[in-house]
């Protein structure tokens, strides 16, 4: 279905979105599509400080209700791919319309206005109290002159912007942490080659909302906003969706990709692609050992998926390469290298239980089946070692077999029986720094809790 919107010419966002010929059945529709994502996450009503809708209908009543909300939508250092996420999930969507007449006022990406024009409005919008959606960087060196908009650089025109913003929304890996402007090169600073950061290292005055990834996805952009539009107060206020420790919201944010994984069992089975044409590929099995990044990635993307629940990297045969995280081009390349330390843990460990941490709590059971699996894997990649790559179906090219970050300490494991066995391993996420760290070399908080995995010895 397709609509046209023609502008804000009715007193509130639904009498506009039955103007462009939205029906209330879709529109209902797309408002059980964000009470979705609000409970993608552990928090419900009741997690937070406030109480939240958390029906389509609720949210239906109080989006219907909005009068004209004014939307600053700023484009710094970045590649336009975040908000083609929003606005380009497949036809002219409902979340299109929502946020095309939530972002009349300036949104450099669709906006007609050019030049003095374009200025004008977004002079007109930063004089009201607005919501302040920020994709891209803030390069700092050289004076900022890597990024100007106007003839001002973008560290200028987000402050100016920020100044009357209700709530900041920090969309994408470039505007959380500098995505991949900030990663290292040779020669170059902690924050690359243009000394790029992110939106909440030049705003310390306002809490901001990071909404991760590169591309996030549309849908978690939208319900982000949506969010900030049903959780007004009385006064006209805004609410913060609950955060966790990189400011994301946790409604999109605090599961592991590897908890909601649906080829999670496979990897509970022992089942791993060794290369991206062998039978574990063609079977649908578990991406980890060539380099998946889902045990150290927070995100809903599982759940809600791309393209109107169309696919992700993972459905599609590709490993997460961890884009959620902070300086994950940094911390998880090389992309098809496996992680260090990532093992075992049962289908029923949650995002909080990532790994083992104290020895012997492990059944002897579990452990064989650890070690009996090791075994498997040694005898798989040796396999993998010796079998050709079909491209494109003409010719066969050999790939190398993935290899760990992690020292090898230790001989590789032989195939031979094994009686019983102990095992400890320390599944950690990457060590990203928090919200306002200057880079790569800031730690942030990190959590772990014993878990007993449970396995068959096969």
């Amino acid at each position: 279905m397709s609509y046209e919107a023609t502008g804000w010419h009715e007193p509130t966002l639904g009498e506009n979105l039955a103007r462009a010929g939205v029906k209330r059945r879709d529109f209902l529709k797309f408002c059980g599509g964000l009470a979705g994502v609000f409970a993608a996450g552990t928090q419900l009503d009741g997690g937070g400080a406030h109480a939240a809708p958390v029906t389509a209908e609720q949210i239906a009543a109080v989006l219907e209700g909005q009068t004209r909300p004014v939307v600053v939508w700023l484009q710094l250092q970045e590649c336009t791919g975040c908000i083609e996420s929003a606005l380009r999930s497949g036809g002219t969507t409902v979340e299109e319309i929502v946020l095309d007449l939530l972002s009349m006022d300036y949104v450099e990406a669709i906006m007609a206005p050019s030049g003095d024009a374009a200025n004008k409005a977004l002079e007109d919008a930063n004089a009201q109290d607005h919501i302040l959606v920020v994709n891209g960087s803030v390069p700092l060196d050289q004076d900022g002159a890597y990024c100007t908009i106007g003839g001002e650089s973008a560290e200028e025109v987000l402050r100016r912007s920020a100044e009357n913003a209700v709530a900041i929304l920090a969309v994408g890996a470039c505007a959380v942490w500098g995505g991949v402007q900030a990663s290292s090169a040779p020669g170059a600073t902690k924050h690359g080659p243009t000394y790029a950061v992110g939106v909440d290292h030049i705003i310390k005055n306002k809490p901001v909302v990071n909404v991760a990834g590169c591309p996030p996805i549309g849908e978690v952009i939208t319900a982000t906003v949506a969010y900030l539009l049903t959780h007004a107060n009385a006064d006209g206020s805004l609410n913060l969706p609950e955060l966790d420790a990189e400011g994301r919201p946790r409604f999109a944010y605090d599961q592991r990709i590897h908890d909601s994984c649906p080829r999670r069992a496979h990897y509970d089975a022992g089942q791993f692609v060794r290369t991206f044409d062998d039978q574990g590929a063609r079977n649908g099995w578990c991406l980890y050992e060539v380099g998946c990044k889902g045990p150290s990635t927070f995100s809903a993307c599982p759940i809600i998926q791309w393209n109107m629940h169309t696919s992700w990297p993972i459905g599609a045969g590709h490993p997460c390469i961890g884009c959620t995280e902070r300086n994950f081009f940094d911390e998880f390349t090389p992309f098809y290298s496996t992680l260090p330390n990532v093992s075992g843990f049962g289908v029923e460990a949650s995002a909080e239980k990532v790994g083992w941490t104290v020895a012997g709590v492990a059944a002897a059971g579990a452990a064989a089946h650890a070690v009996v699996t090791g075994v498997r894997r040694s005898a798989s990649r040796k396999a993998a070692a010796e079998t050709p790559l079909e491209a494109f179906g003409d010719t066969r090219v050999w790939l190398p077999a993935p290899t760990s970050r992690a020292t090898e300490t230790s001989k590789p494991v032989e195939a031979e029986p094994v009686q019983t066995a102990s095992a400890v391993a320390t599944d950690t996420r990457a060590d990203d720094s928090g919200p306002n760290s200057d880079g790569p070399n800031d730690s942030g908080p990190s959590s772990t809790e014993t878990t007993d995995p449970s396995g068959k010895a096969e």
